[in-house]
This record gives C-alpha cells, structure tokens and sequence, in this order.
C-alpha cells in the first residue's frame, strides 16, 4: 500500500532540516517533509525527524545513487521502518552528468540500484524515482510507487500521470518566493534557477515541454521564471499548487526561498488549506 502523503509536502535542506522544523510543519499541516540535497545513505537526517514528529512523512529528494550505496540504503530503511511504518519514503536520482563522476546510463544504473533494494526487501511502494524523461518515468511506473520531479510545470505533471497511470504518485517540487513585488521576486526566482538551468537534464526536459533556448538562455523569459517559480502573495502560490494537483499531481512539494523559510511554508500551508474548504 502506497503511503498517504496529503497534497502539500515541505522541502528541506538535507543537512540543514531540524526536529523543530519538523514539528513546526507536522503542526502546520503538512504531510510531508522531503530532505533535499542528496541526503547521506545512513538516513540519520530522515531518522532524526521521524523520531521527533508523531504523523508527517520523510522522503528524500533525492538519494543520489553515485554517492548513497544501495546496501547501506536497504539497511538503514529497515532500521528505520521498524520504528516507523508508514512513514519513510526513499526517493532516488540517477544524477547529472556536469556534477558526478562517472555518470553513465542512466537508466541501467537505476535498474541496478532498484535489483539491489529489492534483494534486500525495500519494498517497491516506498521507493519514487526522481524521472524527468520518457525512459525513467517509464522505469517509475514499473517498479517504483511513482516519481519526485523538480523544475517541472503542470505540462510535465499532466504527461507524467499519463504515462504512470491512476495507481502511481506523481509529487512534483516547487521553488516559491512570498513577495507581492512581481520584479523582485522574479530576481529571487532568477537566482535560485540560474545554477540549476545550465544543467543538461532539466533543460532538455523543459525544451521537451514547449520552452526554447530563448526562454532558457540567461537571464531566462519570465514566462519560465512564472511557470518554476511560485510567487506572489499567499493565494497566488496555493493557486498553482492548486494547478499542480488539477494537472494530476497528487502531492506538491514546496522549497521556500528567503529569510523565514518555515514562516513562509506556514503561510502557505494556511492558504492552501482556506482554498481548499471554500
């Protein structure tokens, strides 16, 4: 059985996530916490935060599988699974070719981390793959509970849940921005996308769904900026969380830029819950 997540989920910097900020976003709603920033193959960072929480999920956005042995992952989630069932989720990624060493094949190396979880008995319902393209959403749907995307728009949500089908998750990740001043929050967006854009992987999905090298050439159109970036007020960003599940999503991770992160995810939370009981 797949893990319920709700539909808002938290991102968080892997080394940086605290029990206090778990607690903070299991009290503000949330269902999950997602551990970004290739977490470590232990999973003490998930640990840490499940120990300290009584309901929200951990996942990690992403393991990277060149850096996490998958032996060492199997048996850390048995470790922690017997503490807490139901509430980890390994998420996995094969990578990028400008930041690791001998990145190869993609999708065979993903295979082979997946033969290796399962010889172990990591069930395939707690594992999501980080699948941008046709081959590893494919792989997703057939041995994966569904798949983490980032820098994506409802367009790629809408043609990952065809391509999964009604039984898998899809859990895109968004980057948000709280600032009503539409110029400055476009240069916050601006920044946090500019090390990420030159990153073959996901600019090749974005041309896949419509965007052109013009909408991707530094310092990039605002109409990217808009569609990856959430901004604006409250009720613009749970808007296009709103868009993101309308598009197929079942669940949406947000990673709030700035100051106050877990302000600002409170804040979001609040307005994606008021929009929903209206």
């Amino acid at each position: 059985m797949t893990i319920e997540l709700g539909s808002l989920g938290a991102y968080l910097a892997a080394a940086e996530a605290t029990a206090t900020d778990a607690v903070a976003l299991e009290k503000a709603g949330y269902g999950a916490v997602w551990l970004a920033a290739s977490p470590s193959a232990d999973l003490l960072q998930a640990e840490r935060l499940l120990d300290a929480t009584n309901r929200i999920v951990v996942g990690t956005s992403v393991l990277n599988v060149w850096q996490a042995d998958a032996q060492t992952v199997a048996d850390s989630y048995h470790r922690i699974a017997g503490k807490h069932a139901d509430r980890l989720l390994v998420g996995i990624g094969a990578g990028h070719r400008e930041l690791d060493a001998g990145y190869a094949s993609p999708v065979t190396k993903i295979a082979s981390y997946l033969d290796t979880l399962a010889a172990a008995g990591v069930p395939a319902d707690r594992v999501l793959l980080a699948a941008l393209g046709p081959k590893m959403l494919r792989l997703a749907a057939d041995r994966a509970a569904g798949t983490l995307t980032l820098q994506v728009t409802p367009e790629h949500t809408r043609r990952a849940r065809e391509l999964l089908g009604a039984g898998k998750l899809v859990v895109p990740g968004h980057s948000v921005v709280l600032d009503t001043d539409v110029e400055r929050a476009r240069g916050t967006g601006r920044a946090g996308l500019r090390p990420v854009l030159g990153i073959a992987n996901y600019a090749d999905n974005l041309r896949r769904i419509g965007y052109t090298d013009q909408d991707l050439t530094a310092p990039f159109s605002d109409r990217l900026v808009d569609s990856l970036v959430l901004h604006g007020d409250e009720t613009a960003i749970a808007a296009g969380v709103r868009a993101e599940l309308a598009a197929g999503a079942n669940h949406v991770g947000v990673h709030a830029a700035g100051a106050d992160p877990i302000g600002v995810l409170r804040a979001v939370a609040r307005a994606v819950r008021d929009q929903r009981v209206r």
